[in-house]
């Protein structure tokens, strides 16, 4: 999925806005010790049991292992009130101005930024990621906010002169319920992708998080009620595929926007499909990072970092596939494997932590079952890819590998064709920049590509014959908000972030206005 906004400027970010909201319960900041507040439903307002609540599912802490807590999945009629609700709420949003919109969604920002350790410790505790990162996660959360909210005032239309003195204009309208359903890898920052330009073009949103991290976006929720939105208007159900499905043929529902697999996504077209509904796609990927002989060696090598091993690799748009140019590959992959080496793993709480625990046991044993695949193809582990234990005992039941380097990799390998969503890297070596193109274009994916070289027309020229839709000239995974983030093919369509957004969750209405007579054939 998503990447980090602004990296080149972290450090900087990170001393600021650290307090925590008067009247909000303390939370501990020790590893093993949060206790979540239920119930996980949201719904006019308030926090509520789902109407239905079926089978409970354990959520796990994944540094711990531990179970965080056991959610009820929402059913038909849980799914009804919170569709109908937001539906109420539309009404009454809808026909506000965007200056009043924008407001609002200034004052959500303002929250969360005061608000800024509490919900990244509340993701870092349910998602495994460093809390070195999911700060940066909060901040990309209230830039985007803020970046909706400064547009809801501007959305406008166009005036077209007709013969005669008549007129048309057109309107830029609300979809009305819009269903956001969000992957576990950035919980709260996809939330507000999705919500931000929803609610700046006036809709509601039902939101549903992964089952796997349910826990912070609740508070976005909270935080919307509190800065003024209808209740109503940002509500949130729980569950897994079947609570999505209710949300995505529910006959209310006027669009949906997801963010997760290819074969999760084929469904959920085939689901609006029959009800005529647009969606947003945001897909998987097995991107390429191209590394040119003449590209600033550090800089290349801490792009690869960086395309690999944030969020523990579990990043959609990750360039996995690094391709080489042979004349450096020696010196290339041997400090890519140096630095790799010396990534600090464990505490995801800790400050000086860089990789925290995958998301939870199945995942962690596919991407091990990746890495067994990959050496019986061929593949040499360079570095890491076993199982990690940290030193201190509440630890030692989470979810934890070293990162992964794998060179000898071949374009047939399944580790180079297909997603493995970790702390993986494949290294292939190429020759010319047509072979390389031809090579980082063979894939059913079309998220993502990078190209790291001085020369700025080779740059240019590379960007142009890549067949994705977020590319990067020497850097990667840097994804501010004013840009437009979706991919190519197999990787989904739609976009997010960027005044691009506002087409996906709007619709444009035509109005013809006639000066004169009406001339008539009868």
């Amino acid at each position: 999925m998503l990447a980090q906004s602004r990296l080149p400027s972290l450090l900087l970010l990170l001393p600021r806005l650290r307090s925590v909201a008067p009247g909000l319960a303390t939370m501990s900041s020790a590893t093993g010790t949060l206790t979540v507040q239920q119930p996980l439903n949201y719904r006019a307002g308030a926090r509520v049991q789902p109407a239905d609540g079926g089978q409970l599912e354990e959520v796990f802490e994944p540094a711990t292992g531990r179970v965080l807590c056991k959610l009820p999945c929402s059913g038909e009629k849980e799914v009804d009130l919170a569709v109908q609700s937001a539906k109420a709420a539309f009404k009454i949003w809808s026909q506000m101005s965007g200056m009043e919109r924008c407001r609002v969604m200034l004052e959500a920002a303002r929250i969360i930024r005061e608000q800024r350790e509490e919900i990244a410790t509340m993701e870092t505790i349910n998602n495994g990621k460093s809390i070195f990162e999911a700060r940066v996660d909060i901040d990309i959360s209230w830039q985007c906010l803020e970046y909706y909210a400064g547009l809801a005032g501007s959305l406008a239309g166009e005036h077209i002169q007709l013969p005669g003195g008549s007129f048309g204009y057109t309107r830029r309208e609300p979809l009305g319920v819009c269903v956001g359903i969000g992957a576990w890898n950035y919980p709260f920052q996809i939330a507000c992708w999705k919500s931000g330009p929803a609610l700046a073009c006036g809709n509601a949103m039902v939101y549903k998080p992964s089952p796997f991290t349910p826990v912070s976006v609740v508070r976005l929720a909270e935080i919307f009620t509190e800065a003024g939105v209808p209740k109503g208007l940002f509500n949130v159900v729980q569950g897994g595929a079947a609570t999505g499905q209710l949300l995505c043929q529910h006959p209310d529902v006027a669009k949906i926007s997801f963010t997760g697999s290819v074969p999760t996504g084929m469904k959920i077209m085939e689901m609006a499909a029959k009800g005529i509904k647009p969606v947003t796609l945001e897909l998987g990927g097995k991107s390429p990072l191209i590394i040119f002989s003449d590209a600033d060696l550090e800089n290349a090598v801490k792009g690869a970092l960086m395309a690999n091993f944030l969020t523990q690799g579990e990043v959609c748009c990750n360039g996995t596939r690094v391709f080489v140019e042979r004349k450096i590959l020696d010196t290339f992959t041997k400090e890519v494997v140096k630095r790799t080496q010396k990534i600090k793993i464990g505490d995801p709480l800790l400050e000086d932590t860089r990789m925290g625990a995958l998301i939870n046991r199945p995942h962690l044993n596919r991407v091990q079952g990746f890495i067994k695949q990959a050496k019986e193809q061929g593949a040499e582990v360079l570095c890491g890819g076993d199982l990690y234990v940290p030193d201190d005992p509440k630890l030692k039941n989470g979810y934890y590998m070293r990162p992964c380097v794998l060179g000898n990799c071949k374009d047939d390998m399944t580790c180079v064709k297909e997603e493995i969503f970790g702390p993986v890297m494949a290294i292939l070596p190429f020759d010319t920049e047509e072979e390389v193109l031809e090579r980082a274009n063979a894939t059913k994916f079309g998220l993502a590509g990078g190209v790291f070289t001085r020369d700025i027309q080779k740059a240019h020229r590379v960007v142009a014959a890549l067949k994705a839709g977020m590319c990067f000239i020497n850097n990667y995974n840097v994804s501010p908000v004013e840009l437009p983030f979706g991919g190519y093919k197999s990787s989904g369509f739609g976009r997010e972030n960027g005044r691009a957004a506002i087409e996906y969750y709007s619709q444009l209405k035509t109005v013809c206005v006639e000066m004169g007579d009406v001339e008539s054939a009868f």
